[in-house]
């Protein structure tokens, strides 16, 4: 309890017991004094300003206690304008640090799925190179009289078919838009040509695959569209 609530209690007993004397004295009969000169009975006379000193302390302990009240409700008031001061920051803080956490959340999880995202683009120079390789090797001389050959060929194709199958199991996969509608959000286009065939903003041309990992492109598809 601080030392102006001690006060303030102090001030409230002593205008209890001001007040309580105050009625004493006024339930009290009035005591009279005989003068020894003379028998007559002559009451004593009151102060000649008529000012009572009882009733000027209970003012007094009035006033005190008023501007007591006055600094305290004042004090109320601060705090109460501190506290929900305090209370809108940590609400503020609550709220940033929810939404702080719900960014690391994604950026983790993120990083999970697309951490080999460098690796990928490495690996996709690998599978364009095999997929020139047995591009490069003539049907024709793929029989019987060519064991070597075919048996390379087959070995090709074999490791670019296993590669495809190790993209497709970590979510990375090729864009061969042939013949789809032109995207620029996975396409890139190199030029134009007349075909008459299909519709303008046509891919035509792929002249080298895209791939996407977990729907993001990664490396876009480089085609040839159709003019308008």
């Amino acid at each position: 309890m601080s030392r102006r609530t001690i006060s303030l209690f102090t001030l409230a007993n002593r205008y209890a017991a001001a007040v309580k004397s105050q009625n004493v004295l006024a339930t009290r009969p009035a005591l009279r004094f005989y003068s020894t000169e003379n028998s007559a009975q002559k009451p004593q006379q009151s102060d000649t300003d008529g000012s009572n000193p009882l009733e000027g302390a209970v003012a007094e302990a009035t006033k005190k206690l008023t501007e007591e009240i006055e600094i305290l409700s004042k004090e109320v008031n601060d705090l109460k304008e501190k506290n929900d001061e305090l209370l809108d920051k940590y609400k503020r803080s609550l709220a940033d640090s929810e939404n702080l956490r719900t960014r690391l959340t994604k950026q983790i999880a993120d990083a999970k799925v697309f951490g080999i995202q460098s690796f990928c683009k490495d690996l996709l120079e690998v599978a364009d190179i095999l997929g020139h390789a047995t591009d490069a090797v003539p049907k024709d001389e793929l029989n019987e009289n060519n064991p070597h050959l075919k048996n390379l060929y087959e070995g090709l194709t074999m490791t670019k078919a296993s590669l495809l199958q190790v993209f497709k199991r970590h979510g990375l996969e090729p864009i061969n838009p042939l013949n789809e509608k032109f995207n620029p959000n996975m396409h890139e286009a190199l030029f134009e040509k007349d075909d008459a065939t299909v519709e303008p903003s046509t891919v035509v041309v792929v002249t080298k695959l895209g791939y996407k990992l977990h729907e993001r492109c990664i490396r876009p598809a480089l085609v040839g569209v159709s003019k308008s």
